[in-house]
């Protein structure tokens, strides 16, 4: 079952967060990041992030995270899915799938129809779902140098 987030959620979802955390190599964020992303995906802010779970039998077996932002050629804005993971034992089970088809459904419901997201280029099985439910963009990422 895919639902809203909400504040019982902490540690399972902490679990999954810090999993997607190493996953892109940041495993040792501090107990503060947690607290404030947290706060924040509870924050009632509708400019702030929003987040789903999935959920089977009182467990979390993913989350995704997204936020609604302006967009200059598009007077709806566009929404952006930021974060985007399941537990090792959940995958190839249609969780992210779903988690995905929330952050659809939750962008139609606001009237912004436009969802993107970026995904490391070696995240192969991600990329495998993601070219079913999505169309790759011909854009190129680039970061400021530090």
């Amino acid at each position: 079952m895919i639902r809203e987030l909400c504040p019982d959620d902490r540690a399972g979802w902490q679990r999954l967060y810090q999993g997607y955390q190493a996953f892109y190599g940041f495993a040792d964020r501090p107990a503060e990041f947690y607290d404030k992303a947290f706060a924040r995906l509870m924050s009632d802010d509708a400019c702030d992030f929003h987040a789903f779970v999935g959920e089977q039998d009182g467990e979390l077996l993913g989350l995704v995270h997204y936020v609604f932002h302006p967009n200059l050629w598009r007077d709806e804005g566009v929404c952006y899915l930021q974060d985007l993971f399941t537990a090792p034992e959940a995958r190839r089970r249609g969780v992210a799938r779903s988690l995905i088809e929330a952050v659809y459904a939750a962008a139609d419901k606001a009237g912004v129809p436009s969802v993107y997201w970026l995904t490391a280029e070696d995240n192969y099985a991600g990329r495998v779902l993601y070219d079913r439910v999505a169309v790759k963009s011909p854009f190129i990422r680039y970061n400021r140098k530090p």
